[in-house]
């Protein structure tokens, strides 16, 4: 039966997986969400025997509905190839006590290419299914990973421009340089004087602005987005849970329906809504573990019922989690509130005009799946250090805080569930953080790209492809730009000229 989308804020229902894809953003500004769950009704014991590619079939299709047979398998055969350094896609590492997920193997070393491998080839399958004859403008803001990993998937995708907004002195600066130095004629990147949350504001006003869409249908072009609010994007990361148990099914650490937990740094709140997914398919995780680094905004709202983004912005060593406005928070809201759009449109203008919003008791009692708690960077620097000496295991700077969190939620329930930890980053993404944490007197007085080799003697792991390829890679994007700017710099870009004056 055919899987349709709808709205959380209830002005789109009946929607079909590829325009939901194409959308990325519905048009009264909700999130797109299945009208109702797919089951994973494949046994276990049949699924922990597939490849990555074949299990992401069986979890995508049940999903992504109106795409044929065909259509998904090619988006899948073209996404998850040798762009991936390992043979697994996204291989399992056990150390202290847990399962590392290490979703890092792609081209630009983070979980995103998970995704954002897949993106572009579902949409634009999705642009064929939907006739569709404007060149599709991918509009997205990023905290670090996004911003890359989306550029690398679309660079040079007939049909598609691809426009990022960063922020200047939000990144790191292995992040940064690896976007500037993006190839691609359809990719552009823009830096912004602000935070990640400026950003992604200014992308949201942009796409709710109607005379914006009026002027880019003129020209030939329309909006899509590659952020994690794209149904597109949420989708293929709730296959790599689905392929994490099947993997402790087939190595004998579980048996088919034991129940597992699961612990994801997360800022945007897109990963950990993945599990979330996965489980509400029938997938036997228990608890899911909230990670947040010191923006705590999502552990004070598991704490209290309270989503407050209303207070300092903290750039810590884990900047892809430096996020004060989770915006896939709001597809669970919507869950929460029993699919009552009203209640989440009211939630969510309450966010946007004072900055927060309280859910009821009855709401609260719904969210028992979740456990959340938060690390500081002194504590994620010791489990860094912690892993490397009694493991000889090299994490970075996200995967620690979760990591710390895990140690955390067990100490607080005693509960010893067999876990896996959602390793979201490779360390050379961050390595001066790492390598701090492992010995700062050895280390600190280091450039980056000295560091980089130091790691890797460290780690006993050879330098990522992504890395190399950066050491002397030309910068082609310098353009900056003030939050206000923004709508101006994309105008630019695409040769739409200055917006008429009201």
């Amino acid at each position: 039966m055919d899987i349709l989308y709808k709205s959380t804020r209830g002005g789109e229902s009946g929607v079909t997986a590829s325009r939901a894809v194409l959308e990325g953003l519905a048009g009264d500004g909700g999130l797109f969400v299945p009208e109702r769950m797919p089951s994973l009704d494949v046994p276990m014991e049949k699924l922990a025997g597939m490849s990555y590619q074949e299990l992401a079939y069986e979890v995508m299709s049940r999903f992504l509905t109106d795409y044929t047979e065909e259509e998904l398998k090619g988006c899948i055969a073209r996404a998850y190839d040798e762009k991936f350094d390992t043979p697994e896609i996204a291989p399992l590492r056990k150390a202290d006590g847990a399962y590392f997920l290490e979703l890092f193997h792609g081209a630009t070393i983070a979980f995103k290419d998970m995704a954002l491998s897949i993106l572009p080839h579902l949409m634009t399958a999705a642009a064929r299914k939907n006739q569709v004859k404007n060149e599709i403008v991918i509009l997205t803001a990023t905290s670090g990973d996004t911003g890359k990993a989306a550029m690398a998937g679309f660079a040079d995708v007939p049909g598609t421009r691809i426009i990022v907004f960063y922020p200047k002195d939000g990144v790191s600066p292995v992040q940064e340089r690896q976007m500037v130095t993006q190839k691609g004629d359809n990719t552009y990147v823009v830096a912004i004087r602000g935070n990640f949350d400026d950003a992604q504001t200014g992308v949201k006003k942009m796409f709710g602005d109607a005379a914006l869409a009026a002027d880019l249908d003129r020209a030939g072009f329309q909006f899509s987005s590659a952020n994690s609010i794209n149904i597109g994007r949420l989708v293929p990361q709730v296959a790599y849970y689905v392929y994490a148990y099947a993997q402790l099914v087939k190595q004998r650490e579980i048996a088919a329906g034991d129940r597992i937990n699961v612990t994801v740094p997360t800022g945007n709140f897109g990963n950990i809504l993945a599990a979330y997914y996965a489980k509400q398919m029938g997938l036997p995780i228990g608890r899911l573990i909230c990670a947040s680094n010191e923006n705590k905004v999502l552990y004070d709202f598991f704490r209290t019922g309270v989503y407050d983004k209303n207070r300092e912005f903290i750039l810590t060593s884990s900047p892809s989690m430096d996020i004060l406005v989770s915006s896939n928070l709001e597809r669970l809201i919507y869950r929460v509130a029993g699919e009552d759009p009203e209640k989440t449109r009211s939630l969510m203008e309450s966010l946007s005009g004072t900055g927060s919003y309280e859910i009821t008791g009855e709401m609260r009692e719904k969210l028992g799946d979740f456990y959340g708690n938060y690390a500081g960077e002194d504590e994620v620097s010791a489990v860094i250090a912690k892993l490397y000496r009694e493991d000889r295991y090299v994490i970075d700077t996200h995967t620690a805080v979760a990591a710390c969190v895990l140690e955390k939620y067990r100490e607080e329930t005693g509960d010893t569930a067999k876990t896996v930890i959602a390793s979201t980053a490779s360390p050379y993404k961050f390595a001066r953080s790492v390598l701090h944490a492992i010995d700062s007197e050895k280390y600190d007085g280091m450039t980056d790209l000295e560091q980089i080799d130091a790691l890797e003697a460290a780690a006993k792991v050879p330098v990522p492809r992504a890395i190399e390829e950066i050491r002397s890679a030309p910068v082609r994007h310098n353009t900056v730009a003030d939050v206000e700017g923004m709508e101006a710099a994309v105008r630019k870009i695409l040769g739409l000229g200055e917006r008429e004056k009201e």
